[in-house]
């Protein structure tokens, strides 16, 4: 097919604004999907992207599509995630395109992560045409939101498209669209080979399967490939395109959007964003913008029974042949004994793993409450980064600790300015500046510290502004803060899963809160059990969990007083032996105590 006839495009919107319907619609409607095979969500293979209205790994379908003139386009749907977590992601999809679908929901009207995306389809000189969905709720108001868009991108109002993916209304209206206003791929044939991996998933028959879009010239079945980041080379299993299922093909050229399966046992040789070339002639340097994911949020996942740890690491491995940017490394706890210290793209991401995990796997797994990576500069002028509280130096050996901050967006309705300005200054959040989008909605900037972020910020922000704020955010430096390390001590003993990386002026606090809850959870013994808070080499904080008493004076009716005293006496040394040889268990809620210091 001409190269003018191809059309390459994404989708933006907010989390459950309808986009992956409208693609189903698309697929509907170009005849990709037969009535028999369609069903909703077609290009959310996972369950969980299905009940949490929310695409987690990209996908890519090809289209044939007659135009009004009779002409007959390719059109190449990228499909794009679309949470905040995955923004790197969504960056190399959005480079695959030439132009993109703004999908913004006629009851809600603009949210933070479709400026995010937007901005970002803006950087990448995307051809931008604005959709207005569900123009069949009750409760839509799809002229104002259609203002909103106009003064947000300098459009009238009247070329705003509205539809109803879900009843199919005006859909054509947007292929109609597509043809006409995004530009064909400008990709010279001729060129060394220049293809863009902006996703891949791993199959147990061809090895990892690089989404590709080709760049510059072509991709032929039966020549030699190589991966300009790691110089890897081998021999395509198979090359072809997603009609939505894998068709193969003889010849991939400039424009096409498709895959190649090659072979590869883990995703990590053939990452997102990465440039494939002939091996027998290279291309002189790579496309830019590639970049190593980086973990922002971490965790410790234990299996509940020792036994499973072998279940457990098997399960991980799996998850990353598909998602090569879950990072994970052994590690042991004096309280949970073996597990894995994992990293993730955020605190979303976190949450898809670990469910993954419980479903898909069938394990019981406890997990630890998630950090941040510090950085910590000694005395030496030597620079360590730590992702868990336990590898935190002595305080003396420490010049200066650094956390990570985020630049962070928020869009709410001005009637809860008040409420959200007091969460985020309360989460140690610095105002900067506001702009009004629409004319009762407030675009809040702020910088927040990540630690403080991650820990049921989001939450509460929804049930403050009845659902209605949305945020973005991203990573804006490291910055030296006032931090310690507060330890909790059960029976003297450091429990190594309950420390935490806490401001100064919070410590005492915070350690004060943790030992109370602690006092409750943890069941009483046969002895006393002190818990303790620490925090810079001093106990900040204590309580005793009470002893289990037995009434040893039942039998002693009557008779001396010394009676009495000699076998109190007796239950108080069999009470301090009992206390050296007996060990304290501390229950998988104490773990969580933590999370949820904050909802008190």
């Amino acid at each position: 097919m001409s190269k003018d006839t191809i059309r390459n495009f994404c989708i933006i919107a907010h989390v459950d604004h309808g986009k992956s319907t409208l693609a189903d619609r698309m697929l509907q409607m170009t005849g990709t999907i037969s009535e028999r095979e369609m069903m909703e969500q077609v290009l959310d293979s996972m369950d969980l992207e299905r009940e949490k209205g929310v695409t987690i790994k990209a996908s890519a379908v090809r289209m044939a599509y007659t135009a009004k003139d009779g002409q007959v386009y390719e059109l190449n749907l990228i499909d794009t995630p679309g949470h905040v977590d995955f923004s790197y992601e969504v960056s190399r999809a959005l480079l695959a395109c030439e132009g993109a679908l703004l999908v913004v929901d006629a009851s809600q009207g603009i949210e933070a992560q479709t400026l995010a995306n937007l901005y970002q389809a803006l950087d990448s000189d995307l051809v931008i045409i604005p959709v207005i969905n569900k123009i069949d709720l009750p409760s839509a108001i799809p002229d104002q939101v259609a203002e909103d868009v106009s003064n947000l991108l300098g459009v009238d109002p009247d070329e705003v498209i509205r539809i109803s993916a879900k009843e199919g209304i005006n859909v054509d209206a947007v292929l109609e669209a597509i043809v006409k206003q995004i530009p064909p791929p400008k990709g010279e044939p001729d060129l060394p080979l220049r293809a863009l991996v902006f996703d891949s998933h791993y199959d147990s028959y061809k090895g990892v399967v690089a989404y590709i879009r080709v760049m510059e010239g072509s991709i032929p079945a039966d020549q030699n490939l190589r991966v300009m980041s790691t110089k890897a080379d081998f021999r395509p299993v198979e090359i072809g395109y997603f009609s939505p299922g894998m068709t193969p093909v003889k010849m991939l050229f400039a424009g096409d959007v498709g895959y190649v399966a090659t072979g590869f046992k883990t995703v990590q040789e053939c990452r997102v964003g990465d440039t494939i070339t002939l091996a027998a002639r290279p291309a002189s340097e790579p496309l830019p913008g590639y970049r190593h994911p980086k973990s922002m949020v971490y965790a410790g996942i234990y299996p509940v029974e020792g036994e499973d740890y072998g279940d457990l690491k098997e399960a991980l491995e799996k998850l990353q042949l598909n998602d090569a940017s879950l990072v994970f490394e052994p590690e042991t706890s004096q309280a949970l004994n073996f597990g894995f210290r994992c990293g993730f793209l955020g605190l979303f991401h976190m949450e898809i793993i670990q469910e993954r995990l419980e479903r898909e796997y069938d394990l019981d797994i406890v997990v630890t409450a998630p950090s941040v990576e510090y950085e910590v500069t000694m005395r030496t002028g030597e620079v360590v980064r730590i992702d868990s509280p336990a590898q935190l130096p002595e305080e003396g050996l420490i010049e200066t600790v650094s956390e990570p901050w985020m630049s962070l967006q928020i869009i709410t309705p001005t009637e809860f300015y008040g409420t959200v300005m007091e969460l985020v200054t309360s989460r140690r959040g610095i105002f900067k500046e506001q702009e009004y989008p629409a004319p009762n909605r407030v675009q809040l900037t702020f910088e927040i510290p990540l630690a403080d972020l991650i820990v049921d910020f989001f939450d509460q922000l929804k049930s403050r502004t009845r659902g209605y704020a949305s945020m973005d955010y991203q990573f804006l430096e490291y910055r030296p803060g006032n931090l310690v390390k507060v330890e909790i001590l059960v029976g003297g003993e450091p429990v190594d899963a309950l420390a935490a990386i806490v401001h100064k002026e919070d410590a005492y606090h915070k350690g004060q809160r943790l030992v109370s809850k602690l006092k409750e959870l943890i069941p009483r013994q046969l002895f006393d059990v002190p818990i303790q808070a620490s925090a810079s080499g001093r106990i900040i904080s204590r309580a005793n969990v009470k002893a289990l008493r037995k009434d040893v004076l039942a039998k002693c009716y009557g008779g001396d007083i010394t009676r009495k005293k000699k076998l109190l006496e007796k239950q108080k040394r069999g009470k301090r032996r009992m206390k050296m040889v007996g060990s304290v268990e501390i229950p998988q809620e104490a773990f969580m105590a933590v999370l949820r210091l904050e909802e008190d």
